[in-house]
């Protein structure tokens, strides 16, 4: 579920954009409001919302000094412009900040809609392609014998909940240290960082088979704890399993 930030200093517009919009259709849950650029940056810090949608022209901070000094402390957040200004200069700066779309007021019924449904499938495409693309530790061309021995050892076993440092080492005869040395210095993961990536990047290609139920996709790659799985899937893929397959129906 995508959490939405509504910044905008006209507050009829605001509270139009907040109560007229059937957020929940699209699995969005508004968790704030700002009027200004600044309330909006003090917000993010208390909400951390997945998208933003705000106005250009506002008093005390606009719509892009904000997005500026998200982008410089690290924020990634999507972010939909809204504008009476229908300026290219405007829409170029925005653009450049990653604003994900940019639309003009007075917009029709249906267009912020649209927006967030098209921004839903940029983000279910890019998770399809991290999906299909290798882990950057398979490129197994410069790896060292024990190394592809212990991602081989991962391969086959990422489904088995007791899979760990001791057991692969076993496997291979080697120290549990020696073995965290070697693959961390080859792969830049540890051990269980690998094998975490491997079991959510394999959830990943379940998922996409909408009829598999999220605990079953847990169970299938070594997690007894579904409420774990859906953390860790969420944490690295950012968004929820349950959120992850509903882009790929």
């Amino acid at each position: 579920m995508l959490k939405v930030l509504v910044v905008e200093d006209e507050e009829m517009i605001r509270r139009g954009i907040v109560l007229a919009v059937d957020w929940a259709a699209m699995d969005c849950v508004v968790v704030g409001e700002a009027a200004n650029g600044q309330e909006a940056l003090d917000a993010v810090e208390r909400l951390d919302p997945s998208l933003i949608i705000t106005d250009l022209k506002m008093p005390q901070m606009d719509g892009i000094e904000m997005l500026r000094q998200l982008r410089a402390r690290g924020n990634g957040v999507y972010v939909i412009i809204l504008t009476a200004y229908d300026s290219f200069t405007y829409a170029q700066s925005a653009l450049r900040l990653g604003a994900v779309d940019f639309l003009l007021k007075p917009f029709h019924d249906g267009d912020l809609e649209r927006a967030v449904a098209a921004l839903r499938r940029r983000i279910g495409s890019a998770a399809a392609r991290e999906a299909e693309s290798p882990l950057p530790g398979l490129k197994k061309g410069d790896k060292s014998k024990y190394v592809l021995e212990a991602m081989d050892y991962i391969g086959e076993h990422y489904n088995d909940p007791g899979i760990n440092i001791a057991a692969i080492a076993q496997h291979l005869g080697l120290s549990e240290g020696h073995l965290s040395h070697t693959f961390k210095k080859e792969t830049d993961y540890t051990l269980l960082n690998y094998l975490t990536r491997y079991r959510v990047h394999k959830a990943m290609e379940l998922l996409r088979d909408c009829r598999v139920k999220v605990y079953e996709v847990a169970e299938r790659v070594g997690y007894r704890d579904i409420t774990y799985f859906s953390a860790t899937f969420k944490k690295l893929v950012g968004m929820t399993p349950s959120e992850y397959q509903d882009t790929c129906r």
